[in-house]
């Protein structure tokens, strides 16, 4: 029975394929429409918007931790060669660093929707600019490794397996 558990399919993983790009593309949508939002909200003046945001921001918080939880999984299990070790690495310090900016942002906006909900600073659409920059990054470098580094597709899992990737 145990082996049913340890037995791992073409894409080197127990389930049929991996979890955390459809968590993570979900974390990528609700932080851009928040900051999509904000940028229309701000400059139309209509603060039902900011409610909307606020809510994006509220469940890509939480989703952005299961999102890099099997991100970490799937990258255990993904038996990373050499080349893209560097960019996998990368891409984890982000993912982390991301679930704490998102985190920080978040609780910074409950203060501000506490304080006044139809008013945004200056200071604060910065940090959902930044905040949009670096999804931006990380996306690219999670492109890299599927599409350039093939992470999990089958052909590279099976070079790895008969040592033709180092």
């Amino acid at each position: 029975m145990f082996e049913y558990f340890t037995s791992l399919n073409d894409h080197n993983l127990p389930y049929p394929d991996t979890i955390h790009p459809i968590v993570v593309h979900f974390v990528i949508a609700m932080v851009l429409f928040a900051f999509a939002c904000d940028v229309v909200g701000y400059f139309t003046g209509k603060a039902r918007l900011f409610e909307v945001s606020w809510w994006n921001m509220c469940v890509a918080t939480i989703a952005i931790f299961v999102a890099v939880i099997f991100g970490q999984f799937e990258a255990g299990l993904a038996r990373p060669y050499d080349a893209v070790k560097a960019v996998l690495n990368l891409h984890t310090l982000i993912g982390w660093s991301l679930a704490g900016i998102i985190t920080a942002i978040t609780a910074w906006r409950y203060v501000i929707r506490t304080r006044n909900p139809e008013k945004l600073p200056i200071p604060y659409m910065v940090a959902g600019l930044f905040l949009t920059l670096i999804v931006g990054l990380q996306v690219y470098l999670g492109d890299e490794l599927v599409w350039v580094y093939g992470l999990h597709t089958v052909p590279v899992v099976e070079a790895v397996k008969n040592a033709i990737l180092p």
